[in-house]
């Protein structure tokens, strides 16, 4: 069976899998406090030029999310986000439940606007009754955007400024980093995220592991963040196999080599649309291709293979999302031709 439905259908990379074998008898304290979890920690901060880095690891992109934000967030602050930001449209409120309401941009390809979240901070701290609103607190930004899309060096270091600005902190959502970070003619690598956020997460379960999200905060975390983890039942006992995992992915180059896989194969893949007459509904250079289908044709094609449905542009078509993964093989992308 193939698949391209998303990009976390299969289990863990056979490298990551391997190093849970070999290291799965060795016993260990808990809590994260084992030494692959600071082997782990170490390659980290080698890889984002942040020797002072503290860094956490939980188990799921929006479990990360919702106590992260709760964490940097004042109880009287908000998340300023785009309108498709993942955490304002799918993680069913659960950064809300923990406090953080969201304050929603407009979206273009995904990204949120320099000068519209300037315009937007500065009216609501302006505002005659602010003490009476939601303040802005934090800047929620993900790389790569719900569109597959991507920040340049130019537009990080201006939402920053405009942060610093403010008084707001930056979090930006690394779900599917290794695609990020791994695409064509991008100017944005580990070491300039750690320079620009506040708070960043470098994805694991989208990127190669069974599961796992490496939270990282470049200068300081907030006080007792490990309490803070406990608290809203986020703390693995067997915190080592969140840790084996990410020693492996940032060893020998294997967390980029997972994105160059992706990011090769989506290349391909918009290759194989084309060829079919299928256009894509905005140029995507991640892992993350969105299709525009006639709904027959949509149809037709969820009973023969899983994809992803993304939205309705208008009554009679279908934008649906293609994610190739470092499990996309050869025979995948030559039997989706078949197939179309």
């Amino acid at each position: 069976m193939i698949t391209f439905e998303n990009d976390y259908s299969c289990g863990a990379h056979p490298a990551v899998l391997k190093r849970l074998c070999e290291t799965n008898l060795i016993p260990q304290p808990g809590y994260g406090f084992d030494c692959f979890t600071e082997s782990a920690r170490a390659r980290i901060r080698a890889a984002c030029g942040c020797p002072e880095a503290e860094i956490y690891f939980l188990t799921g992109g929006t479990q990360t999310n919702a106590v992260v934000l709760a964490s940097l967030l004042k109880p009287w602050e908000g998340v300023i986000a785009a309108q498709t930001g993942h955490i304002h449209v799918h993680e069913a409120g659960a950064p809300e439940a923990l406090g953080a309401k969201i304050l929603a941009l407009p979206e273009h390809a995904g990204k949120i606007d320099p000068d519209e979240l300037r315009a937007l901070a500065a009216a609501l701290l302006a505002d005659e009754n602010v003490e009476h609103m939601v303040y802005p607190g934090a800047v929620y930004i993900s790389h790569p955007t719900e569109w597959g899309t991507l920040y340049t060096r130019e537009e990080l270091t201006e939402i920053s400024g405009i942060c610093r600005e403010f008084g707001m902190r930056l979090y930006l959502d690394g779900a599917r980093l290794a695609y990020g970070l791994a695409a064509r003619d991008t100017d944005v690598d580990l070491p300039l995220i750690a320079a620009l956020c506040d708070a960043f997460y470098i994805g694991g379960t989208k990127c190669g592991a069974l599961c796992g999200e490496a939270v990282v905060f470049p200068r300081q975390a907030p006080a007792h963040f490990i309490n803070f983890i406990k608290k809203h039942g986020a703390l693995m006992a067997k915190g080592r196999l969140c840790g084996v995992q990410f020693d492996a992915l940032f060893t020998d180059g294997l967390y980029l080599a997972i994105g160059r896989r992706g990011v090769e194969t989506a290349e391909r893949l918009k290759t194989i649309l084309a060829k079919h007459a299928i256009p894509c509904f905005m140029d995507t250079p991640t892992n993350q291709q969105f299709a525009i289908l006639e709904n027959a044709r949509y149809q037709a094609l969820r009973e023969k293979l899983p994809v992803g449905f993304w939205s309705n542009p208008d009554p009679e078509h279908t934008v649906v999302r293609f994610a190739t993964a470092w499990y996309t093989t050869d025979e995948y992308l030559e039997e989706l031709d078949r197939i179309l």
